[in-house]
């Protein structure tokens, strides 16, 4: 069963075009990786899945239901979350509150019971706490929970940002570049936790990344776009394989992952 279906996507900014006709599926349990060169749209199709940008024309359905007109502050409520390419922390606060606003979607009390504190607000209160408690421990964030977000390493940063999406309990999640800028070891810590939370807290993943090597070893799926065209779409191993891809790479370090 495909949770996200992409159909006929085009894209463009002034007559250029960013994606043309694009369409690939993410399938309900998997994590499927967007790979190409530098502007091949990658994070284009991104934000057009998490509504900050609107295709010109096609179709982008989850669960069967149709995104677009859905804005995006609206896509979370139906298990969509993300992370972006650069660090959008709210830098001030802490890690806490920083994970406790990707709770935000999921509050159902009004103006008036989170004035006082009482009943509704407060039960649901606590059953957020202890949600972004699971997290805390899950992305090893206990010594810096009370410390500003934007005081920490970078590195740490980044998996404070993935809590947050994780925070909301996403369906599916969007990471877009997870390991940029980090280095090996961080690197290897993030792709465990992009398998922990395929396998452990059963999120289906749409991952845009540019280390090869963490891509064929976590995805399911590869979906590989070229000058925002799709150009290949299989198993790692297929799309390792496949000449247009290895061209497409040719004369870049990531050639070297795909057998080349």
């Amino acid at each position: 069963m495909n949770l996200l279906a992409v159909e006929g996507v085009t894209l463009t900014f002034h007559a250029v075009a960013a994606l043309m006709d694009v369409s690939f599926t993410v399938p309900e349990g998997r994590i499927v990786s967007l790979i190409g060169p530098n502007g091949a749209g990658k994070t284009s199709m991104l934000n057009c899945v998490s509504g900050r940008y609107r295709p010109d024309k096609g179709s982008i359905t989850l669960d069967g239901r149709e995104l677009l007109g859905v804005p995006a502050h609206k896509r979370t409520s139906l298990g969509l979350s993300r992370t972006f390419q650069n660090i959008a922390l709210f830098k001030g606060l802490s890690v806490l509150d920083n994970l406790m606003l990707g709770r935000h979607s999921r509050m159902e009390y009004g103006l008036l019971a989170s004035l006082f504190y009482l009943g509704k607000a407060r039960r649901q209160e606590d059953a957020h706490r202890r949600r972004v408690e699971d997290v805390i421990d899950f992305l090893n964030l206990s010594p810096y929970r009370h410390q500003a977000a934007g005081r920490l390493p970078y590195g740490v940063q980044k998996r404070v940002e993935l809590g947050r999406a994780l925070a909301a309990e996403p369906r599916l999640i969007l990471l877009d570049e997870p390991m940029a800028g980090m280095n090996l070891e961080e690197t290897e810590d993030m792709a465990r936790y992009i398998l922990d939370i395929n396998e452990e807290w059963g999120a289906t993943v749409l991952l845009v990344e540019h280390d090869m090597g963490v891509v064929m070893d976590v995805s399911h799926k590869v979906v590989v776009l070229d000058f925002g065209r799709v150009l290949a779409e299989g198993t790692p191993a297929e799309v390792s394989a496949d000449p247009a891809v290895v061209a497409a790479y040719l004369g870049s370090e990531d050639a070297v992952f795909l057998g080349r």
